[in-house]
Order: structure tokens, then C-alpha cells, then sequence
């Protein structure tokens, strides 16, 4: 029969219970889903099959090198690792950017963040999931007997010509292990300016900050907003043959040959401040802090600014002007920041409209001002994604950063030195032309490139 007459449609309905719409698609595409659907599921069941006649020997299996890809992987090879490769190869395929294994009583979920947002692909029987996380820990070097205290690791793997690497971590749940892999890609890490998804006016002012021969520059925002991707793309920007970049990490995110990097290791006392006070003796010109957590690493900090060296750093604020007051808390003086800190960048993540779906809509003024937004006119033309199989029919494809770029000058030193509080520095940076964070994302919804929903999710005071 035709596949798509109506009683092959009403036949198919029935037997599964589900509305059938149909997609053209070309035997490529159907292959490619098969591979990428069922053969982790058949994997997961011959495993499964395996363990309940014979326990499997996770010890013995050999050490992942190269992602086998889905048409690669024959039906004789170990099937929790067909399994794993399944899992990896689909993530990679999907953009994640990080792999989340949960066991629960009955089952184990396996959810994968895209775009910033968890969405749930498998779920496995818990008795496999268990030889997975086994095979996992394996990969990752962990010891796999150790089920009751939280791990670290990474796996490096090829992928389609390419390599990753995948930063492991392990904790105990009241059902088992869960893990959470972060997929890490260098050419995610390391971007131009212009990638990162700055105005040209802070652009400008970025590239001030990093052609300073020393100085501070902080970069801010919660967990998973782009800190660590801004801070390579600056390294990146002011790397040379003739420059010493060291960078201090927890860990370090991806290995960059131009970069000579170090990761803390607080159980035999290698902290951020005691890899600092070392470092120093290393002859650096540009130092990296992954994040200025207390007041010794605050201090470090300061002082090798005052010595001659440009350091850039991450704090955990909301926003620009906080910056200043959470350094105070760390017990810096008022008169060390004036002479060290040149800039402050904030930044949080949106979603990016799907450019195969995008579709106008027209949006009054009255309904923007309910959410805080004003425009010159009456109406105005937004975007949105309908949704496509390019974008998962979610209407996103990709995220960019909107910013908040903070240039120090000599009132806002003043203003910080006479104590005037951060209402004071914010307001005076903003009436000098500071675009705040939820303005720059109201100026690319305007220009298309996100939607009002993920404006509003940032909320009002930002």
C-alpha cells in the first residue's frame, strides 16, 4: 500500500494508539533515525538479555579512543558499549550540552540539556543503567567500585573528524549513581568577538579592557551563563607568541595548547590563591582565575593587577555594579578596586529563533507594556519559531549571550570610594549609556533574533 492512503494512516493510528501525521522524508533520513532510535534501544535490551544469563566483566572492556558512528557499530560488539556509543553519537547529533543519567526506583532517565533546556530521550531498565554508568566511570577513570562518594572525570573521544571532551561528574541518589556528563567543544570555547553575541558598542569597549597592559577585568552571572565560553574568546583575543597565558581552573574546560593551564586540586592544598601565589613566580603576563571565591584569592588578584598583570576572573552576581559590593564583602578596600578594576562584563543566555521556521507576528504596544516593554509606535513585527525537525519543533536553534558591559571611569571611582552604594554606581552608569541585560535582549527580540517569552523569563530588574 501507498504510505500515505488513508487506510494505511487509520491502520497505523489504531495499532498505536497515536495520531499519525505524515512527513516526506528521504531513505537517508529514515536510516538515520532508525540508527539513532532503535539501535540504542535494541542495544539496551540485548544488554539486558546478556546480564540476566551471565554478569558482565565491566573491567575488562577496552578504553574508548574513537565514537564509532551508528552504521559502524556491528550487531557482535559488546552491546553496553554499542550502548554508550549510541548515547554519545545522538548527543552529539543534538547539540547537547549536557548528558544527565538518572536512576529512579523502577528505571533510569537519561535527559539531555539542549539550548538550555532539559528534555528527556530514553529511559533504560535500571539494571543496565547501572553496567552504562559502570562503563562511563570506566572511560572516565574513575574507580568504578566507588559508588558512595561523588567523582570527577573527562573522556576525550573523536567525533566525525573532530574531537570533544566530556567532563564527567558522579553523585550518589537515594536510587543509584547519577551522572552528568558536560559535552565540551573547543570551537564552542574559543569564538571571535562577534560570535559571543556583543553590540559593536561593547565590543569596543571589551576590546579596551583587553589591550590594557594590567588591570581587572570581572566577568559575572549564575551557573550556565556563558562565563567560561567570554573568558576563552578574551584569552583568545589577546593571545600571542609573545604573551604568557596561565590560566587557573576547577576544573579546566578544554585543553588550549596556546594557554598554559592549571587545575585546582584542593584535597593536597592546590587552591585557587595557593596556585596564585605560585603562579606569579611563572613570569606571566595574562592570568586566568576560573572564579574569585574568597578573600586570599581576592586579594591575589588585586595584587597582581598592582604588579603589572592583566587578570581576568568570574564572580557569582547578578549583575555589573553588585560586582563591586560583593568585592567589598571579600574584604578588598575601596581604594585597591579604583586602581585595579577596568571593566565588569555580566551576561546571561537566550534562545536563538529557529531561521528554517521563523515566522512574523504582529505585537501591539499595549500587550509589550504588560511585560515592561516600550515602544515608539503603536505596533511592531516580532519572530517566532513555529517548529521544524531542524529545531526539534521547539522553535530554537542555538543560543546567544546578551550582555551588560560595565567601563569603569573616574566618577563611578569616586562614587565607589565615598561609599555611595550600588544604587548610586548603577544609576550613574546608566544615565553614561550602560546597556542593561534585559535591554540588550528587548534589542534583539526587536531585531529578530529572540522572542518575547525568553525576554520575560529574564525578568524586570535585569
Amino acid at each position: 500500500m501507498e504510505p500515505d492512503t488513508g487506510d494505511t494512516l487509520d491502520g497505523l493510528a489504531r495499532a498505536t494508539g497515536k495520531k499519525i501525521v505524515p512527513f516526506l522524508a528521504t531513505p537517508g533520513d529514515i536510516n538515520k533515525l532508525i540508527h539513532e532510535f532503535y539501535g540504542f534501544k535494541t542495544s539496551v535490551t540485548r544488554a539486558e538479555a546478556e546480564m540476566s544469563r551471565k554478569s558482565i566483566d565491566l573491567g575488562n572492556l577496552e578504553q574508548l579512543n574513537r565514537l564509532k558512528q551508528p552504521d559502524q557499530i556491528q550487531s557482535d560488539d559488546e552491546h553496553v558499549k554499542n550502548a554508550v556509543d549510541y548515547l554519545f553519537n545522538y548527543a552529539f547529533e543534538m547539540r547537547v550540552s549536557d548528558i544527565h543519567i538518572e536512576p529512579k526506583r523502577d528505571e533510569c532517565a537519561v535527559r539531555f540539556r539542549i539550548d538550555g533546556q532539559l528534555n528527556e530521550v530514553y529511559k533504560i531498565p535500571k539494571g543496565v543503567s547501572a553496567a552504562i554508568a559502570s562503563r562511563i566511570k570506566m572511560l572516565a577513570r574513575m574507580n568504578i567500585a566507588e559508588k558512595r562518594k561523588p567523582q570527577d572525570g573527562r573522556i576525550r573521544v573523536e567525533h566525525q573528524g573532530g574531537s570533544s571532551e566530556l567532563r564527567v561528574s558522579t553523585m550518589p541518589s537515594a536510587f543509584g549513581e547519577k551522572l552528568v556528563l558536560r559535552v565540551l567543544k573547543p570551537e564552542n570555547l574559543m569564538r571571535d568577538m562577534d560570535g559571543l553575541g556583543l553590540f559593536p558598542e561593547d565590543i569596543i569597549k571589551m576590546e579596551r579592557f583587553l589591550n590594557r597592559p594590567h588591570g581587572v577585568i570581572l566577568v559575572t552571572g549564575p551557573t550556565g551563563s556563558g562565563k567560561t565560553t567570554t573568558l576563552y574568546t578574551a584569552l583568545n583575543f589577546v593571545s600571542s607568541p609573545e604573551k604568557n597565558i596561565v590560566t587557573i581552573e576547577d576544573p579546566i574546560e578544554t585543553i588550549c595548547e596556546q594557554f598554559n593551564q592549571t587545575a585546582v586540586q584542593p584535597s593536597i592544598g592546590l587552591t585557587f590563591a595557593a596556585a596564585l601565589r605560585s603562579m606569579l613566580r611563572q613570569d606571566p603576563d595574562i592570568i586566568m582565575i576560573g572564579e574569585i571565591r574568597d578573600n586570599e584569592t581576592a586579594d591575589n588578584a588585586i595584587q597582581s593587577a598592582l604588579t603589572g598583570h592583566l587578570v581576568l576572573s568570574t564572580l557569582h552576581t547578578n549583575d555589573t555594579t553588585s560586582s563591586i559590593d560583593r568585592l567589598l564583602d571579600l574584604g578588598v578596600k575601596p581604594f585597591l578596586i579604583n586602581a585595579t578594576v577596568a571593566g565588569i562584563v555580566a551576561q546571561r543566555l537566550v534562545r536563538v529563533i529557529c531561521g528554517n521556521c521563523a515566522r512574523e507576528f504582529e505585537a501591539s504596544a499595549r500587550k509589550l507594556k504588560q511585560y515592561g516593554i516600550t515602544i515608539n509606535s503603536e505596533k511592531v513585527m516580532l519572530k517566532e519559531g513555529k517548529g521544524c525537525d531542524q529545531c526539534r519543533f521547539t522553535g530554537f536553534l542555538g543560543r546567544t549571550g546578551v550582555f551588560e558591559v560595565l567601563e569603569m571611569d573616574d566618577t563611578m571611582r569616586q562614587i565607589i570610594q565615598e561609599n555611595q552604594g550600588e544604587m548610586a554606581l548603577r544609576k550613574y552608569a546608566l544615565s553614561k549609556g550602560m546597556t542593561t541585560i534585559r535591554d540588550s535582549a528587548i534589542r534583539k527580540m526587536l531585531a529578530g533574533e529572540t522572542t518575547l517569552q525568553e525576554v520575560v523569563q529574564l525578568g524586570y530588574q535585569l
